[in-house]
């Protein structure tokens, strides 16, 4: 599937669909850095934060108008950023109810784990966005 993207192109829609990217990275870099900053945690800010829930719902809205095109592996890149980290953080939530609470001691690793993972998905994602490059998952 690497080779089945067009090529950038300089057109209106793409010069568009290209800004709509960078919005939807900027939503999430936002989210994430308001739960580093902030009170709220990262994983928290950046599953339940208002930026990420909107950059979601664009992801879904505008995805028919990058099929075909390199700028799909992006918005493929971001969707899966946050259903994979749902479902990680519902997982390590479930291990920690079924330990009782237990858990709670050993979830804290991998729950931060998936806090770098979110930081690193939407660096590489965005990085990849400035140099046109497809995303390769």
């Amino acid at each position: 599937m690497e080779g089945s993207y067009s090529t950038p192109s300089l057109s209106t829609s793409a010069d568009s669909s290209i800004g709509w990217t960078h919005l939807i990275y900027g939503l999430h870099a936002f989210s994430l850095l308001t739960g580093i900053i902030g009170a709220a945690t990262v994983i928290g800010a950046f599953l339940t934060g208002w930026p990420s829930i909107i950059a979601v719902i664009l992801n879904y809205v505008k995805r028919s108008d990058v099929r075909g095109t390199w700028l799909e592996s992006h918005f493929r890149w971001q969707i899966r950023t946050f259903w994979f980290g749902l479902l990680w953080v519902a997982l390590c939530g479930l291990f920690v109810v079924m330990t009782l609470g237990i858990g709670i001691v050993i979830a804290w690793l991998p729950l931060g784990l998936v806090a770098v993972w979110f930081i690193y998905r939407v660096a590489r994602g965005w990085l990849a966005l400035r140099d046109r490059k497809p995303m390769y998952t």
